[in-house]
């Protein structure tokens, strides 16, 4: 641990003396690479992971300069291995991260090329059905891609590839029909596939009075971006469910302004890192 230790001193006298330009950038671009990682995980179970694995970091630097010998041996045990582990937890959010740099952004880059007009009808389309199947009471689970790719998911349904409107989702979510099972899944402006599996939450926490559609909303987005939107059948109530968390009881109003605001905000990575740590409001 002491040659840690002495890395980190080395590293720390060659930064104030030897700074020049190329330094200078080696930083920034290891400080969006690093920006983007938290990003991709904050909204995930990983982030209390790495959170954890910080603190075994920390703890270990503390019990080495206070001369704990026996606590650092442990500690330091932990911090060597600690990448094989890491790779080990986030194999999901590594896959993900591998899948959007093959793939590309999904909505927020999207959205930009979309025609507000089209993007309008959108938001229209989804808020009219959510509307209409809570005063009928009618299920239904939609789901709208953001930057993770999703596609494992819609792979487990049927493709549709069709403009998003109140008339398609209204009959997808119809009773007795064969795509009213499972979750919609829109990217962009499109209704990408329907009938898809979802993978129910793992949080022991969540109510009991919450069924296998809200259980499923939360679950996928714990482990992606992704907004969730679900209906419920036996109160009609309108929830969303977000990074892990499920706010119920929407209306026609809250819904099209947390909609707008999904379908609206900027991507730009600049923009998101002077907002890093605020809640997004719904």
């Amino acid at each position: 641990m002491n040659i840690s230790v002495q890395t980190l001193q080395n590293a720390y006298w060659n930064l104030i003396h030897r700074l020049g330009l190329a330094d200078i950038l080696d930083i920034v671009i290891v400080a969006v690479v690093l920006y983007e990682i938290l990003m991709l995980i904050r909204h995930t179970r990983g982030s209390a992971v790495l959170k954890g694995f910080g603190l075994l970091i920390l703890a270990s630097l503390v019990s080495n300069m206070i001369g704990l010998t026996a606590l650092n041996w442990l500690l330091a045990t932990v911090v060597q291995n600690g990448a094989i582990v890491l790779v080990i937890l986030f194999q999901p959010e590594l896959r993900h991260a591998l899948e959007q740099v093959g793939r590309g952004a999904g909505l927020n880059s999207s959205s930009r090329r979309e025609d507000n007009d089209e993007v309008t009808k959108a938001i229209d389309g989804i808020v009219e059905c959510c509307v209409s199947l809570s005063r009928r009471r009618v299920g239904a689970l939609i789901v709208i891609e953001q930057k993770t790719g999703l596609k494992e998911y819609v792979e487990t349904g049927t493709y549709i590839d069709a403009a998003v409107s109140s008339p398609l989702l209204e009959n997808i979510f119809e009773p007795n029909t064969p795509l009213h099972d499972g979750a919609v899944v829109v990217s962009g402006t499109r209704v990408v596939a329907a009938a898809c599996i979802l993978p129910l939450t793992e949080n022991r926490n969540v109510s009991r009075e919450l069924g296998t559609r809200h259980r499923a909303a939360i679950g996928l987005t714990e482990t992606t971006d992704a907004l969730s939107l679900i209906v419920s059948e036996e109160t009609g109530i309108i929830s969303y469910a977000r990074g892990g968390e499920i706010s119920r009881g929407l209306d026609e109003n809250s819904l099209r302004s947390m909609l707008n605001d999904l379908f609206h905000k900027q991507a730009s990575p600049w923009k998101r890192l002077f907002q890093f740590g605020k809640e997004e409001k719904a």
